[in-house]
């Protein structure tokens, strides 16, 4: 925690780069998920020994944004308290937020994708930009009116710092 309270999320790995090679964002086919794996996001799923192994979770779709355009909705939203469970692709170069179910029929913002549902490592992952909280490692959505308003805000932060468009 800082002294504004906000807390920091710096998981710094050799060579002082941030962990952030991060999970996929979609759905894996159910052939390759394997029968009856939980969602994470709550639950026994969180303890230790639970299935180690990402699942689908139907609760969230994922909203995936290019990189600098993500961490910089990811700062506004950490000053602003409203940001949920944030995940980084397995390449890098884009970021996934989880929001509620259904966004994905409504969403519509150029420079981003909605997608429904998501695949979710375990809590202790890594790759998590920001990880599930809480006693039940809930992966807590971020409200999608909320996060369309940081995109635009950090889309217009970039560009007027030469780093857009994009």
């Amino acid at each position: 925690m800082t002294a504004t309270g906000v807390p920091h999320y710096h998981r710094l790995v050799a060579g002082g780069a941030l962990a952030a090679a991060a999970p996929a964002l979609l759905p894996e086919s159910a052939d390759e998920r394997g029968p009856g794996r939980a969602p994470y996001g709550g639950g026994p799923s969180c303890r230790p020994g639970a299935d180690p192994d990402a699942a689908v979770a139907t609760a969230y779709d994922t909203v995936t944004v290019a990189l600098r355009h993500g961490l910089e909705a990811v700062d506004i939203l950490r000053l602003r308290r409203a940001c949920g469970a944030v995940l980084q692709s397995r390449n890098g170069a884009t970021v996934a937020f989880l929001v509620p179910a259904g966004t994905s029929a409504t969403w519509h913002l150029p420079g981003s994708s909605c997608t429904a549902g998501a695949l979710l490592p375990p809590p202790t992952d890594p790759r998590w930009v920001m990880p599930p909280a809480g006693a039940d490692c809930t992966a807590r959505p971020t409200d999608a009116w909320v996060l369309r308003s940081a995109l635009c805000e950090a889309a217009c932060t970039l560009t007027a710092g030469g780093l857009g468009p994009f």
